[in-house]
């Protein structure tokens, strides 16, 4: 078990752990005695996750977040069976970069749904009365895109500032129930995500991007470790931050 954080009888649901940055999560915690519960839409994926976990008592869900009417009953059923949540971590993001003149309606509504829509019903579903333990703690995966994006990110950007401004006002809502709520903002971040991104942009444009974030490529354990702190009870005082994690890129 990690010396760091113990969270041990500590039940932590987890959207988007099918790889990346989630899937570290997910092992992270575990290691830390964490009951680990994940979803996401690949079950094939998600069960090389579960694979990976150490301990027992963990389970996966086959899930697609974009259907945002379903959400409340399926989180119903896992909370029923799996027992009351002490931890929720959102990381579920979509979108590509579109210039602004094909940027259409349903191109934007599938990236809000996603990114922001399914983030904020997961919120007001396990805030709940008997869906959580007293002491909750709700993680968003935002991102420095939500206050630096580039050229053709205008949907992404905005869905992650969505997640960012909503925090800060479910933050007051919540804390008459002892549930603190915050967002994390990671930078590039070596995934399979970003290596797929960076197959579209030039170069000369990777070379202006990481001297903005000049401590380099991030891994997904930062970001791990930074949910941890954030998930534990040494984090108690912090509710309603958005917490750049992004090597530097925006403190320019």
């Amino acid at each position: 078990m990690s010396n760091e954080y113990n969270f041990a009888n500590k039940h932590i649901l987890i959207a988007g752990a099918s790889s990346g940055i989630g899937r570290t999560i997910a092992i992270k915690l575990s290691r830390a005695g964490a009951k680990v519960t994940i979803f996401a839409r690949s079950k094939e994926k998600l069960q090389e996750t579960i694979g990976l976990l150490e301990g027992d008592d963990h389970a996966s869900f086959s899930f697609d977040i974009s259907a945002t009417g379903e959400i409340e009953n399926f989180l119903k059923d896992i909370i029923k069976e799996r027992g009351a949540i002490d931890g929720f971590v959102y990381c579920i993001g979509s979108g590509s970069n579109r210039p602004l003149k094909v940027s259409k309606p349903y191109y934007m509504e599938a990236i809000m749904r996603m990114n922001f829509f399914g983030f904020f019903e997961c919120c007001r579903v396990i805030t709940k009365k008997g869906y959580f333990n007293p002491g909750m703690h709700i993680i968003g995966l935002s991102s420095c895109a939500s206050i630096m994006g580039g050229k053709g990110q205008s949907a992404y950007s905005a869905s992650k500032a969505a997640m960012d401004a909503s925090v800060r006002i479910m933050a007051q809502e919540l804390a008459e129930k002892k549930i603190s709520i915050n967002t994390i903002r990671p930078g590039m971040i070596e995934t399979e995500t970003y290596k797929s991104v960076m197959n579209t942009v030039s170069s000369k444009e990777q070379e202006e991007l990481f001297a903005q974030q000049f401590l380099g490529l991030g891994k997904p354990e930062d970001i791990a470790n930074l949910i941890a702190f954030m998930l534990s009870d040494a984090s108690g005082f912090i509710t309603g931050a958005n917490i750049s994690a992004d090597g530097g890129y925006t403190c320019h």
